[in-house]
C-alpha cells in the first residue's frame, strides 16, 4: 500500500501535503485501498478497450524523439516561396473557353503581388465583370436601337425569275360575223384566182400552239414613317433606365470586386503570418523537448514532463500541417478572383500593416454611403424602366397613325417560239415572237390603327408592369437596410478591432516576457513543465490574437470602403484602384 501512494504522489494524484497523512493511515484503510484498486482496473480496462477501436499504426513507432514527420510532396510545392515579382506576361488571362493543360499545371511558379497590383489585375481579367461589361454595351445597342424608332424606315425590294410554257389556242367558232369587214371573211378579199379569206379570218377549229419564255425583274423603294405612337418614347425612356441600371450595376461590381481581393488577399497574409508563428512553436518545441531529454537523464525531471512535451510537439506539429494546408488553398482563392493563368500562383508581397482609423463617424459614413450609392442608383433604375415599360404596353390601346410611301418598276421580256399551225391557222395577231413590257407604279397614303378590345390582355401586362415596379420600392428599402446594417457591422467591429489590437500587443509583451521567465526557472529546476506548456500557449496564443486583431482592423476598413468607393459608371474610362478613403478639403468623402 505504502508503494500505491508513493506511485499516485509521483504522477500527481495526491498532493503533497497530504502524502505524509495518507501514508500515515493507509494501514488503518483497506476498504479505501480496494476501492481505489477497483477504479483503477476499471480505467485500465476502459483505456485497453478504447485502444483496440483505434486503428493500426500504418508506420513503427518513432524512435527519435526530437524528428519531425516528413511532409507531403504536395503540400511542400503548393507552399514554396515566390521565386519573384509577377510579370505582365503571366497577368494576362488566356481565352475564357480554353481549359489549362497538364504541362501548364504541372510547371507552375509563385509569384509576388501586391495589393494594388492584385485589384488592377482583378479588374483587368475578372470573367464576371467582362460579362457585366458586355452588359453595359448590349443596354447602349438597346438604347441606339429604340432611337431609330423616332426615324422613318426605308427599304428596298427587287424580285426577279424566267417561266416558261408551251400553249394552244383553238377556235371554237369562225370569226367572220362580227361585222369587222373583209379581212374578217372568208371570202372577202379578190384575187386572179378568185375570192381568198381576209387576214384575220379564222375559221372553226383554227389552232396555234407556240412555246413561250418569259424573264422579268422588279425593284422598288418602300418608305413607313410612324407619325403618331404613343408606345415610342416610354420604350427609349425604359431602354434609357435598363442602360442606367447596368452601369450602375458595373460599378458596385466594382466595389465588390475590390472588397472580395482585399479579403482574399488579407487572408492570405494571415496564412503566411500563421505558419510562421506555428512553425516558430514547432521549433521551440524541439528545443523545449531536448532540454526535458537533458533535465531527465540528469534525473531533474520526471518521464511524464518528457511524454508530455512529446504529445505537445505532435499536436503543434498537425497544427502546422493544417496551416500550411490553408495557406495553398488561400493562394488559390485569390488566384482564381484574379483569373490568373494556370500556371500562376500568387503570394503577397506586401508586410501586414494595419490600416488607419477610419476618418469618418458612424453618421457621417451611412449619409456618404447613402448619397449616389450605385446599388440604390441601379434599384432606381429598374424602377423607372418598369414604369416606363407599363406605360409602353398600356399605349398598345391609343390610335397609332403612320405613313407609307412606295415606288419601283418592272420590265418583262417574252419570246414566243415553235409555231405550229392547226385547223387553218389561229390567231395570228397575238403571235409575237418577241415582246418587252415595262412599267413603273407608285403609291403613297396613311395608315390608321387603334386596338378597340383585346380581352383585357394589354391592360394585364401594363398592371403586372406597374406592380413589379412597385415591388422595387420595397427592394430599395431593404438595400437601404442592408448598407446601414453592414456600415453598422464594419465600423463598430473596426472600433472593436483596433482596440483589440491594443490589448493583443500588450498580451504578447507580457506572455513574451512570461515565457521566458518560466524557461528559465524550468532549466534550474525552479518551476515545473506544466507551466512551460501553459506559457507557451498563452504565448502563441497572443500572437494569434495579435495577427487577428490587424486583420481584422483591415478587413473592415476594407468594408467600410466598399460601401463608399467612388467607381466609374461608364466601363470605357479607367480604373484606379484606391484602398484608402480619400477625404476633401471639407471633410467629406470625394465622389
Amino acid at each position: 500500500m505504502r508503494k500505491r501512494v508513493l506511485a499516485l504522489l509521483w504522477l500527481g494524484l495526491i498532493p503533497a501535503q497530504l502524502a505524509p497523512a495518507a501514508l500515515a493511515q493507509s494501514p488503518a484503510q483497506p476498504q479505501s485501498t480496494k476501492l481505489l484498486e477497483r477504479s483503477w482496473q476499471k480505467l485500465d480496462a476502459q483505456l485497453r478497450a478504447l485502444d483496440q477501436l483505434l486503428p493500426s499504426e500504418p508506420e513503427p513507432p518513432v524512435g527519435n524523439v526530437l524528428s519531425t514527420p516528413e511532409l507531403p510532396a504536395n503540400l511542400i510545392r503548393a507552399n514554396q516561396p515566390a521565386t519573384g515579382p509577377i510579370q505582365p506576361a503571366d497577368a494576362v488571362t488566356g481565352p475564357p473557353l480554353d481549359l489549362p493543360t497538364p504541362q501548364q499545371l504541372q510547371a507552375g511558379s509563385i509569384a509576388s503581388i501586391s495589393l494594388e497590383q492584385a485589384v488592377a489585375i482583378a479588374f483587368a481579367n475578372s470573367a464576371s465583370l467582362q460579362a457585366q461589361r458586355e452588359q453595359v454595351a448590349a443596354a447602349l445597342a438597346s438604347v441606339q436601337a429604340v432611337m431609330g424608332t423616332y426615324w422613318p424606315t426605308i427599304s428596298a425590294f427587287a424580285a426577279g425569275g424566267y417561266e416558261g410554257s408551251r400553249s394552244t389556242i383553238t377556235s371554237n367558232k369562225p370569226n367572220d360575223n362580227l361585222g369587222f369587214g373583209p379581212q374578217f371573211s372568208p371570202n372577202g378579199l379578190a384575187s386572179p384566182s378568185g375570192p381568198t379569206a381576209g387576214a384575220f379570218y379564222v375559221p372553226d377549229g383554227g389552232s396555234l400552239a407556240a412555246t413561250s419564255g418569259t424573264g422579268a425583274i422588279e425593284g422598288g423603294l418602300q418608305l413607313n414613317y410612324a407619325l403618331l405612337d404613343f408606345a415610342r418614347t416610354p420604350t427609349v425612356r425604359a431602354a434609357r433606365a435598363v442602360l442606367e441600371r447596368q452601369r450602375n450595376s458595373y460599378a458596385n461590381q466594382l466595389r465588390s470586386l475590390q472588397l472580395q481581393v482585399s479579403e482574399a488577399y488579407y487572408k492570405l497574409q494571415q496564412d503566411e503570418q500563421l505558419v510562421r508563428v506555428y512553425d516558430a512553436n514547432l521549433r521551440n518545441d524541439l528545443v523545449i523537448l531536448q532540454d526535458t531529454l537533458d533535465l531527465k537523464q540528469a534525473g531533474l525531471v520526471p518521464r511524464l514532463d518528457v511524454l508530455r512535451r512529446r504529445a505537445i510537439q505532435a499536436a503543434d506539429e498537425e497544427t502546422l500541417i493544417q496551416v500550411l494546408a490553408d495557406r495553398a488553398v488561400a493562394r488559390r482563392q485569390l488566384a482564381v478572383l484574379l483569373n490568373l493563368p494556370a500556371r500562376v500562383t500568387p503570394s503577397p508581397s506586401d508586410q501586414i500593416v494595419v490600416q488607419p482609423r477610419w476618418p469618418l463617424d458612424l453618421e457621417a459614413s451611412l449619409l456618404a454611403a447613402y448619397r449616389g450609392n450605385p446599388e440604390l442608383e441601379a434599384i432606381l433604375a429598374t424602377r423607372t424602366a418598369l414604369a416606363q415599360q407599363s406605360q409602353a404596353t398600356a399605349a398598345g390601346l391609343l390610335p397609332k397613325l403612320s405613313l407609307f410611301a412606295n415606288g419601283g418598276g418592272s420590265s418583262s421580256q417574252t419570246s414566243l417560239s415553235n409555231f405550229d399551225l392547226g385547223g387553218g391557222g389561229c390567231c395570228g395577231s397575238t403571235a409575237l415572237p418577241l415582246s418587252t413590257t415595262n412599267g413603273w407604279d407608285w403609291s403613297v397614303g396613311l395608315t390608321f390603327t387603334w386596338l378597340l378590345f383585346d380581352a383585357g390582355t394589354t391592360a394585364g401586362q401594363a398592371r403586372a408592369l406597374t406592380k413589379q415596379a412597385a415591388a422595387t420600392a420595397q427592394q430599395y428599402a431593404a438595400s437601404r437596410n442592408d448598407i446601414r446594417l453592414r456600415i453598422e457591422q464594419a465600423f463598430f467591429n473596426h472600433e472593436a478591432s483596433l482596440a483589440k489590437l491594443s490589448s493583443a500587443r500588450r498580451g504578447v509583451a507580457a506572455a513574451l516576457e512570461a515565457f521566458r521567465d518560466v524557461r528559465l526557472r524550468y532549466l534550474t529546476g525552479l518551476d515545473s513543465e506544466l507551466n512551460v506548456s501553459n506559457t507557451q500557449d498563452r504565448l502563441i496564443n497572443s500572437l494569434v490574437r495579435r495577427l487577428n486583431a490587424t486583420v481584422n482592423v483591415n478587413i473592415t476598413y476594407a468594408k467600410l470602403l466598399k460601401e463608399l468607393l467612388p467607381m466609374p459608371r461608364d466601363p470605357n474610362l479607367p480604373i484606379q484602384p484606391q484602398l484608402q478613403l480619400q477625404l476633401s478639403s471639407s471633410g467629406t468623402a470625394q465622389p
